[in-house]
């Protein structure tokens, strides 16, 4: 383990695992690195947090578990978080590698985008909170910052598994992260749920749409009472000329309180694509006013209105207009002026129909028609807690027996709210610790306590199969018994089938577990006759074996052929040279010619090629086959001196004694054995000599 502090790591290796590269950014909870891992040999993204963040152990713990539930997430447009842990006194996240930059880069160079752009950037932003909301986690920190495009056009959704670990572990929670996107229920400091995440959605399209944020100040503080007490305008106001669907979809999305907004990222997915389809090309191709060679004060101008334009035009915000239909026989209503118009125009025939100031109305759009129809949704949820009925004036005996009925009903409300509230379903319980219990331990445990809960199915390496991982809301913490808890019962590690790597080379298959984040395991090399060296001739765990993401995979990989030491066979006869030659896995060849050979007798092998060194089983041995030595004509001497006879001999390749008679003293030939006769070359020829 080493002490790595706070200082700029590149060049270290963190866990013993990440070689720290490069720094790639540096913010106020973190910098962040690209790293290699070592283990699997591929470039990942390493955000180091700050030091004072590693002295909370509190914060430690909830960091794990932040993380292990977004490593359980995946999907194409969410980064993929890979690991976490801590070394020494670093802490830090491992993060999918994401080659590129970010939707800041883009404002930054682009300023105030068409339609078309910012709906289709902010898509996939959509797909991967909702993909997030269904899995039950929330991001707490979207800004445009956090939404990564890959250099192949790739997006995704940066930071899962951190902001709510800080924003739960820290004094100043509430405000980590960038202020001009926070939601004013964090600001607040109270619960954020799915409805937060759209919020900052809302208010990173207004900024593609306008280039330039809704609310702005000198200092942070002036911009969080902002999103507490303000309202963000149309981006119409910034864009004269924007198509109204998109004003409504950015209004809804930043409506102040949760319950006016869409209630996850899939409702916001469902309305984006509806209204990408419906728009014009012209109304997505609509220009910023810098594209444009106007006046810049025409971006205040009011547009007229068209054909079929109300002279007033109300949109939902954050209060909608009433209309009060006069009194009949029937109780008064109140209803909203959109609600009573949208049911006018359901009216069998239409005919006669007209508006409130007696004008005959026209016929509306679709998209006239579907605006109206989701503003009658939004605003029947508000009508629905407006009184519809109001007490009559009345003589005074009536009027004190109806304050003595509504004074009973207040006390039996009192008393029912105090029950339900004290003892009752609404009366607060703390969540107990259920992890690593049975479901049925679970269930048990919340029961008792007053709870009812629902399960889902999560992957989770470190749990075994049946048993609680944790619960939404988490052990220990307070809520009214009357709120579900959610059980994540694991469905042990999550599982993937190893590829076939045999018949690949080692380069190959090193590659293949990298793309399936698998580790290299121990590599053995074995010789083999037929698979070229460096060939993998074996994996363990086998092709198709369902393993986790990590695990190790060794291979067995050829070496290429054994050699075989070439023996050495010269001076065996022929049969016994092959059978040697045989022996040893080698292929014996006889070469068609013979040659002479003094000291190799006939039969025998004279040479062979190669004479040493290695081969492979199967391979050849020329042998040269040995036909004894060259017969010579011995001439004779008999009578001629001794020295020039021997000299002569020598020459021929014989070999010369002399015997000496009388001590050899006129050095004369006197006798040769052999003479005149063919003997084989390098006998021995006698010379007598006196």
């Amino acid at each position: 383990m080493q002490e790595h502090g706070s200082g700029n790591l590149v060049g270290t290796l963190v866990d013993n695992r990440y070689r720290v590269k490069s720094r790639l950014a540096r913010g106020g909870m973190s910098t962040v690195y690209v790293a290699t891992d070592q283990r699997l040999e591929r470039d990942v993204a390493l955000k180091v947090l700050h030091p004072h963040f590693v002295s909370d152990d509190t914060f430690l713990d909830r960091l794990a578990r932040e993380a292990k539930a977004a490593a359980k997430l995946s999907h194409p447009h969410v980064v993929g978080v890979l690991d976490q842990g801590t070394d020494g006194q670093t802490a830090y996240l491992v993060m999918e590698y994401i080659k590129g930059h970010t939707l800041r880069d883009v404002l930054n160079e682009k300023g105030a985008l068409s339609p078309r752009l910012a709906l289709a950037l902010i898509d996939p932003v959509a797909e991967g909170l909702a993909a997030a909301h269904s899995a039950g986690l929330i991001h707490r920190d979207i800004k445009p910052e956090n939404v990564l495009i890959a250099d192949d056009g790739r997006i995704k959704v940066g930071d899962f598994g951190l902001a709510r670990a800080v924003t739960t572990s820290t004094s100043t929670g509430t405000l980590i992260g960038t202020v001009a996107y926070l939601s004013p229920e964090l600001v607040l400091g109270k619960p954020a749920d799915a409805r937060s995440d759209i919020y900052s959605v809302g208010i990173m399209l207004y900024e593609m749409l306008t280039g330039k944020q809704p609310f702005e100040g000198d200092v942070p503080i002036q911009v969080a009472y902002q999103h507490v007490h303000g309202t963000v305008e149309p981006p119409s106001v910034q864009v004269p000329g924007l198509a109204s669907e998109v004003d409504e979809l950015v209004q809804w999305c930043t409506a102040s309180d949760p319950e006016n907004r869409p209630v996850d990222g899939n409702a916001l997915l469902s309305e984006l694509r509806h209204i990408r389809t419906n728009l014009s090309d012209a109304e997505l191709d609509l220009q910023p006013p810098a594209a444009h060679k106007e006046n810049p004060s025409a971006a205040s101008a009011v547009k007229e209105p068209g054909p079929r334009q109300e002279a007033t035009e109300v949109v939902i915000g954050a209060a909608e207009p009433t209309e009060i239909i006069a009194r009949t026989n029937n109780p008064t209503s109140v209803l909203p002026a959109n609600i009573a118009r949208t049911a006018s125009f359901q009216a069998p025939g239409g005919a006669g129909l007209t508006d409130e100031s007696g004008l005959p109305l026209q016929p509306l759009s679709k998209r006239e028609q579907r605006k109206l129809e989701r503003n009658d949704e939004r605003a029947r949820n508000r009508a629905a807690a407006t009184p519809v009925r109001s007490l009559r004036e009345g003589d005074p005996r009536r009027r004190g027996a109806l304050w003595i009925v509504v004074l009973v009903i207040a006390a039996l409300l009192a008393t029912g709210a105090g029950w339900f509230f004290g003892m009752g379903p609404g009366s607060p319980g703390t969540i107990p610790e259920l992890a690593n219990k049975t479901v049925a331990e679970a269930q048990q445990l919340l029961g008792a306590a007053g709870f009812q809960s629902n399960t889902k199915d999560v992957f989770d390496d470190d749990v075994p199969s049946g048993l609680v991982v944790g619960s939404d809301p988490e052990a220990g913490k307070e809520i009214r018994k009357f709120q579900p808890v959610a059980l994540f019962v694991s469905k042990g590690p999550q599982l993937f089938p190893l590829a076939e790597m045999t018949g690949k080379s080692l380069d190959q298959a090193k590659s293949a577990l990298n793309e399936a984040e698998m580790a290299l395991g121990p590599i053995t090399e074995k010789f083999d006759e037929t698979a070229p060296a460096g060939i993998v001739l074996a994996q363990d765990p086998a092709a198709g074996t369902a393993v986790r993401r990590g695990t190790p995979v060794s291979f067995t990989v050829s070496k290429g052929p054994q050699p075989i030491p070439v023996p050495d066979v010269r001076g065996k006869s022929q049969d016994d040279a092959v059978k040697t030659l045989e022996a040893a896995g080698l292929k014996a060849v006889i070469a068609p010619e013979t040659v002479n050979d003094r000291s190799v007798p006939k039969g025998a092998v004279a040479a062979q090629t190669p004479a040493s060194g290695t081969l492979t089983k199967g391979q050849s041995v020329t042998l040269t086959v040995s036909k004894g030595p060259k017969l010579v004509q011995v001439p004779s001497f008999i009578g001629k001196q001794a020295d020039v006879a021997r000299e002569a001999l020598r020459k021929l390749g014989f070999e010369v004694r002399i015997n000496n008679v009388l001590g050899g003293f006129f050095g004369t030939v006197r006798d040769q054995d052999p003479v005149n006769t063919e003997v084989p070359e390098g006998s021995v020829v006698t010379l007598t000599v006196v």
